[in-house]
């Protein structure tokens, strides 16, 4: 397994912890690791982190390298979701934003639904520019790199 960050490595952040521990993973590549939530909002409630220690969705910029992160943690959650709840006729995958954030380490929330019980989906929510919940498609176009944007256009 890759090495969590050394800034992270003295952290109390759980995450961390997780990522250095025997917490059985659903899913682990040197980039990411997933398990399941351990207070499930939904049918299925899957996280997936970077191994790398970023803190929360404020710290991505419009870079390919945090482009391609994001795309690929929802590519694995989706993947699991996939393999693991192929009845469930609803996806969802976003991230909570500052300062609705509970846990300072950047975690992609993956959902077969329904929420369990159904007031759960009320953690859930945009407050648009206050914060709150930001759906990963959302976060990824906020994100593209402008040279992605650019090429877009004249392709």
């Amino acid at each position: 397994m890759a090495e969590v960050a050394s800034t992270a490595a003295a952290s109390p952040c759980i995450f961390c912890q997780i990522a250095r521990s025997s917490t059985p993973l659903l899913h682990q590549d040197d980039k990411v690791l997933a398990f399941q939530d351990i207070n499930p909002s939904a049918f299925r409630h899957y996280l997936v982190i970077p191994v790398e220690h970023i803190p929360t969705v404020k710290d991505l910029q419009r870079r390919p390298e945090d482009y391609s992160l994001v795309s690929h943690m929802l590519n694995v959650g989706k993947f699991l979701l996939q393999q693991d709840a192929p009845h469930s006729l609803q996806h969802r995958f976003g991230f909570h934003q500052p300062p609705c954030n509970s846990i300072n380490h950047l975690h992609l929330h993956c959902f077969a639904l329904p929420f369990i019980p159904r007031w759960k989906h009320l953690k859930y929510l945009s407050f648009g520019p206050l914060g709150g919940f930001i759906e990963a498609e959302k976060l990824l176009e906020k994100i593209k790199p402008y040279c992605m944007e650019l090429h877009g256009r004249l392709g």
